[in-house]
């Protein structure tokens, strides 16, 4: 199974490199790639821009968005259902078996 190896930055300076297992049906993984840093970059500048929003917001947002585009797809709804609860689970899993790395605080 390919795998595409990412780097997640959070604002307090915590890091995770996570390897995501990819679908067999991934057909580019330079645009995954992208399009992820595309949307967390996305939100990232908004809550710049907006201000603090709760985490739960935020997920409940996101969780929205992959309902909405999941829905524009025309497949049967189960297909569609399977689909997404199969690649969110396998996403969750490679994030929470990545380290948090943290900077150290104060001065060195």
């Amino acid at each position: 199974m390919a795998h595409l190896p990412y780097t997640a930055r959070t604002e307090t300076g915590d890091s995770f490199d996570i390897e995501f297992p990819l679908s067999e049906h991934t057909e580019n993984s330079v645009r995954v790639h992208q399009l992820l840093t595309t949307v967390l970059t996305s939100v990232a500048n908004d809550l710049k821009i907006v201000g603090t929003v709760s985490n739960g917001d935020i997920l409940q947002a996101l969780s929205m968005a992959l309902a909405v585009r999941s829905r524009m797809v025309y497949a049967p709804e189960q297909t569609m259902r399977t689909i997404v609860t199969d690649l969110t689970e396998t996403a969750l899993n490679a994030c929470y078996q990545a380290e948090r790395k943290s900077d150290p605080a104060g001065h060195s």
